[in-house]
């Protein structure tokens, strides 16, 4: 289909879909208020000339995006909640003024909630800003596991979560693997920036560089 998918119900599946996006903000958008969007199965992308900012956009609660080939947008898949697996998210485009993710989280997850981000390929070809990222614009990261990606490109191939609004907690990194093929260090400047060392229940492990390259360890 050409256009957008704007869900605004709960417990919605779109699976088996090719998503061409036009112009604007996004290829599928769950809406605030709503939540147990299934995505699966689908290829989402722009056109390559015009921006279409986010593959899949979570504004709601829970949402699930599984086995999706997503590429020439802006960003991948933006959520602060929900389960991310098994997705292929790559070559991005860049336009003015944007920050370029392949799967990102802007804040924490709802209460009682949490992010899952496991077995993705997430291939950023650009020099910023991350194959996967863990932001705090809206508040403090916490409650996330990062584990069995495959990570390449960007500023960093990884923003692990610190941040100014306060010492993430409960985020776990665990056995991904970090790709030299587009940029050298992983990431243009390197493989993970801000970590939380000591933050609570936080754990690096198992991380490492493709082709037996050795461990991964934040600075």
């Amino acid at each position: 289909m050409n256009g957008a998918i704007t869900v605004e119900a709960d417990d919605v599946t779109i699976r088996n879909t090719r998503v061409r996006g036009t112009p604007g903000w996004w290829g599928i958008l769950q809406r605030q208020g709503h939540s147990g969007l299934t995505v699966e199965d689908v290829e989402i992308f722009g056109n390559g000339r015009e921006r279409t900012q986010f593959g899949v956009l979570n504004q709601g609660v829970m949402i699930t995006v599984r086995r999706a080939n997503i590429h020439t947008i802006s960003n991948g898949i933006s959520t602060e909640q929900g389960l991310i697996e098994d997705n292929y998210v790559h070559d991005p485009k860049l336009y003015k003024d944007d920050h370029v993710d392949m799967i990102m989280s802007s804040g924490p997850p709802a209460r009682g909630t949490e992010l899952i981000i496991r077995h993705n390929t997430a291939i950023n070809t650009l020099d910023q800003t991350s194959a996967i990222a863990l932001f705090q614009d809206f508040g403090v990261i916490r409650d996330v596991t990062v584990e069995g990606n495959l990570l390449a490109g960007g500023g960093w191939a990884l923003y692990a979560g610190a941040g100014a609004k306060g010492t993430s907690s409960n985020v776990k990194v665990i056995g991904n693997v970090f790709s030299r093929k587009v940029w050298p260090k992983g990431g243009f400047a390197g493989p993970v920036a801000y970590w939380d060392a000591h933050g609570r229940g936080n754990v690096w492990r198992d991380n490492a560089w493709e082709s037996g390259g050795g461990k991964v360890t934040p600075e």
